[in-house]
C-alpha cells in the first residue's frame, strides 16, 4: 500500500498561506504534520480586504466566533458592492448578495419584473432585494432580527485587514501545533530533474522537509514557477488593468456596509471600510496612465487624511497553466491573479483548499487527481473572468482612451455565449462552474444596462393585476425587514464589545 502523507509545509504566509495551513490542520488533525515557512523580511500584499459570503463558511470550519473574528481583524459587514460611473458618469447600482425577489410559478422572479416594466412599471430592481435595501441605508443584524419568513435573512460577508486576519489564523494554528520556521527560502531541493520538491533550505540554513508543498509565496510562484515551471496564461487582452496603487486613509462616518469601486479614467478605484480605517485602490492600466499620475489620482479622492504612502503592485492578470504540478499545489497569487473587482481573491483560495482537500494524494501522487484539480480551479478562474469581462465591455463610456478601448475588448467565448442566451430570453448563466448565480448576472447586467431582447413566454400567464399585487408583496417584505435593522456601524460597536473578556466579580 502506498505510504500516506504525512508532511505537509505551506510555503509562504500571508492570508493564502495561513488560510491553508488552518484548513489543513482542522480537516487532517494529527494525521498531518503541518509546517509554514514564512520570513519577516518579506512583506505581504496585505491590503484592506474585501470578501463574498463563502469566507463565512470558512470561518464555520474553524469553529471561529464571529465577534472575536471581526474585533480582532478591525473588520466590517459586506452586504455587496456598489459600482459608480461603470455604466455611465453619474450612474450607479449595487451588486447586492442574497436573493432579488421571489420566484413563482416554477419562473424567476425578474421574468416577472421584465414583463412588468414594459408595462410601464417604475420599480427599481432593488426595491426586490434585501441586500441592497440594507445596504442603501448603511443597516444590519443577524438573522434572527432581519428573517422575514419568505424573504429569508441577510446575506453577508465581510471587510477585513488582510495582516490581520493572517495574525489571527496563525494564532489559531498554533495552537493546535502548526509550526512557524521563520526564514527566506534559498533553495528548492529537488531529487532528480522530474521529481517533486524534497524540501527548501532557509537562509538560516534549516532544512524544511516534506512529502506534499502548498505554495502561497505570492506572486513569484517560488515552487510551482521556479521549481517546476508550471507556465502562465496571460489574459491581459480580455482584462487591461496591470497595475494598483494602494493606500489606507482615516475612516470617515457613516461606515457603509458594503465595498464600492468607482469606475476613474483609466481603470477604477476601490473603497473598503474597516473599523479602524478605510482601504482605497486605483487599478489600472499602464498603457493609458503613468505610475505616477495614478497615484496622485488616487490620493486627491480619499475620503479621509491618508495613513501611509501610496504602494504600487504590479501584475499580470491570468493563472498558472498548472497549479497542482507533482507534489506541489499553488494557491493565492501563486496560483493566479483575478483583479479585486468582484472580491474573488479569499474565495479562490477557498475553492483551492476544497478541490485539494476532496482529492488529497497519497505519497505516489497519482496523475489523476492533478489533473482534475487543474480542470476544475481551470474553470473557476475563466468563469470569474468572464465576469469581470462583463463590467468592462459592458459600457457606455467612451470619455477616455482607456475606456474606448474596453468596450472593443474581445469576448470569452462562456461570456458570448451566456450574454446571447440572456438576450435571447433573459435566461441567466447558471453553470456547475460558475462562483457568481443568477441574482449576481442579474443585477450587474442590468445594471450596466444590458438589457435582454425577449423574455419567457410564462411571465404572461400571470394576470397584470397579480402580477403587480405580487411585485409590491415583495417590496412590503423588504421594507419590513430593513426596518427592524440597526445601524451597521452601531452593531460593530455592540458586537465588538460582547467580544471583550467581560471583568471577573468578586465572590
Amino acid at each position: 500500500m502506498t505510504p500516506p502523507i504525512r508532511k505537509l509545509v505551506v510555503v509562504g504566509g500571508g492570508s493564502a498561506g495561513w488560510m491553508a495551513a488552518a484548513a489543513m490542520k482542522r480537516v487532517f488533525g494529527d494525521l498531518l504534520d503541518v509546517t509554514l515557512v514564512e520570513s519577516e523580511a518579506i512583506g505581504t500584499v496585505g491590503v484592506g480586504e474585501a470578501t463574498i459570503p463563502d469566507i463565512r463558511l470558512f470561518n464555520t470550519l474553524l469553529g471561529l466566533d464571529e465577534d472575536e473574528f471581526l474585533a480582532a481583524t478591525e473588520g466590517s459587514i459586506k452586504l455587496g458592492i456598489e459600482f459608480v460611473d461603470w455604466t455611465r458618469m453619474g450612474h450607479r447600482y449595487l451588486h447586492a448578495f442574497g436573493e432579488v425577489g421571489l420566484p413563482v410559478g416554477g419562473l424567476s422572479f425578474h421574468q416577472y419584473w421584465l414583463r412588468a416594466q414594459e408595462a410601464g412599471d417604475a420599480s427599481d430592481l432593488w426595491e426586490h432585494s434585501l441586500n441592497a435595501q440594507a445596504a442603501r441605508l448603511d443597516r444590519f443584524d443577524r438573522p434572527e432580527r432581519t428573517d422575514t419568513g419568505r424573504m429569508g435573512p441577510l446575506v453577508w460577508a465581510y471587510h477585513f485587514d488582510a495582516g490581520l486576519y493572517a495574525k489571527f489564523l496563525r494564532g489559531w494554528c498554533e495552537a493546535r501545533g502548526v509550526r512557524r520556521a521563520e526564514g527566506q527560502v534559498v533553495e528548492v531541493l529537488q531529487g532528480a530533474p522530474d521529481d517533486g520538491v524534497a524540501g527548501v533550505r532557509l537562509d538560516r540554513g534549516e532544512l524544511v522537509e516534506g512529502d506534499l508543498f502548498i505554495d502561497c509565496s505570492g506572486f513569484r510562484g517560488l515552487l510551482i514557477e521556479g521549481a517546476l515551471k508550471a507556465g502562465y496564461d496571460d489574459w491581459t487582452e480580455w482584462l487591461p488593468a496591470d497595475r494598483a496603487v494602494a493606500v489606507p486613509c482615516a475612516s470617515v462616518s457613516p461606515l457603509t456596509p458594503y465595498t464600492r469601486s468607482t469606475a476613474r479614467e483609466s481603470g477604477w478605484q476601490w473603497r473598503i471600510p474597516l473599523q479602524h480605517r478605510t482601504g482605497n485602490g486605483y487599478v489600472y492600466s499602464s498603457r493609458f496612465i503613468s505610475d505616477d499620475e495614478a497615484a496622485a489620482r488616487l490620493m486627491s479622492s480619499l475620503d479621509g487624511e491618508a495613513l501611509a504612502e501610496p504602494r504600487t503592485l504590479r501584475f499580470t492578470t491570468g493563472k498558472r497553466r498548472r497549479m497542482w504540478v507533482k507534489n506541489v499545489v499553488a494557491l493565492g497569487l501563486a496560483s493566479g491573479f483575478m483583479e479585486p473587482l468582484e472580491s474573488t481573491s479569499i474565495h479562490l483560495v477557498q475553492a483551492g483548499l476544497e478541490k485539494l482537500i476532496r482529492l488529497f494524494p497519497n505519497t505516489n501522487m497519482a496523475p489523476g487527481l492533478a489533473e482534475t484539480f487543474n480542470r476544475e480551479m481551470d474553470a473557476e478562474f475563466e468563469a470569474v473572468r468572464d465576469f469581470l469581462v462583463l463590467h468592462y465591455r459592458a459600457t457606455e463610456r467612451d470619455d477616455t482612451p482607456f475606456w474606448r478601448h474596453c468596450r472593443d475588448l474581445p469576448q470569452p467565448p462562456g461570456l458570448a455565449r451566456k450574454l446571447a442566451v440572456w438576450r435571447a430570453n433573459a435566461s441567466l448563466p447558471n453553470e456547475a462552474a460558475d462562483l457568481f448565480k443568477p441574482p449576481s448576472w442579474l443585477q450587474v447586467l442590468v445594471g450596466q444596462g444590458v438589457m435582454p431582447e425577449g423574455r419567457h413566454a410564462l411571465a404572461d400567464q400571470v394576470a397584470p393585476d397579480k402580477r403587480d399585487r405580487f411585485l409590491a408583496d415583495i417590496r412590503a417584505l423588504v421594507d419590513l425587514g430593513v426596518a427592524r435593522l440597526p445601524d451597521h456601524g452601531q452593531f460593530l460597536a455592540d458586537r465588538r464589545r460582547a467580544a471583550q473578556p467581560q471583568p471577573r466579580v468578586p465572590a
